[in-house]
């Protein structure tokens, strides 16, 4: 076994201590994971190790977003709408609460390797993504990192710019990057894309933005935005879910539908859609269940 797969299989070894009942997800998680991604979930252990943390804090902090999001996904059930509809809701509790925001960030990269939608949607991204395109690449809610270190990985973009409002969010990422990619030419900012006039219209060759839309108020805004950015041609990415509580989300589509109507009011067309249903669910049923649905959309300009 290698030092990759240990520091996996004792982080496994963590969460089911602390939590065994969910022995039997994580190790068919690990078991559906390519060795590449096992070496990837490996490396960022290692990483985390180096600043410091534990493989039990890890594990808490995985165990808070599973924890976190079993609550609202029982508000939902029987409520039949989030906990929460505001940004100001969960500013406090969440955003600017450094040490809660540390363990979440965390625990949600780890869901990357573990949850079979994100591990997926993950897939998706690292497949469209362009090989050989240059120019500029925009990130928006870089959060954790790890789809900005896909394009650094994947791609031959010319730079890199994430922005965030997430102080958590921007330190992490800027030290992710520093650790595995020096030399890349990558400015990670604290900043709000859709006020900052120095970003002008049809200026970037990527946009991607991971995770985002269900976190505000008025996600048409956002899109409309991206629409505004990219140039004519660009490469799209968006991710988000539908009917998908959590500690955080405030905007709730009830339908795939729903969003993709907004998505094309907003400038944009869909080039390819990943849509996840809930596990062991089909779409249909998920859709009429209100079960939570992940989607991920390469998107152009409409009309380029």
């Amino acid at each position: 076994m290698s030092d990759s797969q240990q520091l996996v299989s004792k982080l496994v070894d963590s969460v089911i201590d602390q939590f065994p009942v969910h022995r039997g997800f994580l190790e068919q998680a690990v078991e559906g994971a390519t060795e590449d991604e096992r070496d990837r979930l490996g490396s960022y252990l290692r990483f985390c190790l180096s600043k410091g943390l534990s493989l039990e804090y890890l594990a808490e902090s995985y165990l808070t977003i599973l924890g976190d999001t079993l609550d609202e996904q029982e508000y939902f059930r029987r409520h039949g709408h989030y906990r929460h509809s505001t940004f100001a809701d969960v500013a406090e509790s969440v955003y600017h609460d450094r040490d809660y925001m540390d363990r979440y960030m965390y625990g949600l990269a780890i869901t990357t390797f573990l949850w079979p939608n994100h591990v997926e949607m993950s897939r998706f991204l690292r497949r469209s993504l362009p090989r050989d395109r240059g120019g500029r690449y925009l990130e928006v809610g870089p959060g954790h990192g790890f789809l900005l270190m896909a394009a650094i990985e994947t791609g031959s973009f010319d730079d890199f710019l994430g922005v965030d409002l997430s102080p958590a969010s921007v330190e992490q990422t800027r030290t992710i990057v520093e650790h595995f990619h020096p030399d890349a030419p990558v400015r990670v900012e604290l900043r709000d894309f859709l006020t900052a006039d120095d970003l002008a219209p049809s200026s970037f060759d990527a946009v991607v933005m991971g995770e985002v839309l269900e976190h505000v108020e008025q996600p048409e805004v956002f899109l409309r935005r991206i629409a505004d950015l990219a140039k004519p041609g660009a490469f799209v990415f968006v991710t988000t879910c539908v009917n998908a509580p959590a500690v955080d989300h405030i905007y709730l589509w009830r339908t795939t539908d729903e969003l993709e109507s907004m998505i094309s009011d907003c400038g944009l067309s869909i080039v390819e859609p990943l849509r996840l249903p809930y596990e062991g669910k089909t779409l249909d049923q998920s859709r009429d269940e209100q079960l939570p649905i992940n989607v991920a959309y390469v998107l152009a300009k409409a009309g380029a």
